[in-house]
């Protein structure tokens, strides 16, 4: 993912509404909802739900499939590891050891010596 991508998927989840709608859809996971099934989720009215997912659909966050004369909406998980990658590319000067919280290498350690 590039950084106009990463722009653009980050202004579409800026959004409450956008970013509850997406975290549906990442929950419902491959087999995705229906616009009805979101909208009763959420206490969304149709025509705001469908505005919500043309723009989550637009940054290319969620993909809709037709069934019959319905669209089936779910998250588009190839993106959504994308944005999380570019986002954390070169984490700690890419040092991977040093993006645990303060403390937490002294947990993993109890924990493995409680394990052996």
């Amino acid at each position: 993912m590039e950084l106009k991508n990463a722009t653009t998927a980050l202004a579409a989840l800026g959004q409450p509404t956008r970013l509850s709608i997406f975290r549906l859809l990442v929950e419902a996971g491959p087999d995705g909802r229906m616009p009805g099934e979101i909208a009763e989720a959420l206490a969304l009215p149709g025509a705001t739900l469908s505005f919500h997912l043309k723009e989550l659909s637009a940054a290319g966050l969620i993909q809709g499939e037709p069934r019959g004369r319905h669209i089936c909406y779910r998250a588009d998980f190839e993106a959504m590891n994308g944005l999380v990658e570019f986002l954390t590319r070169n984490c700690c000067g890419g040092d991977p050891t040093r993006c645990q919280p303060p403390g937490a290498a002294a947990v993993t350690a109890r924990k493995g010596r409680a394990r052996a």
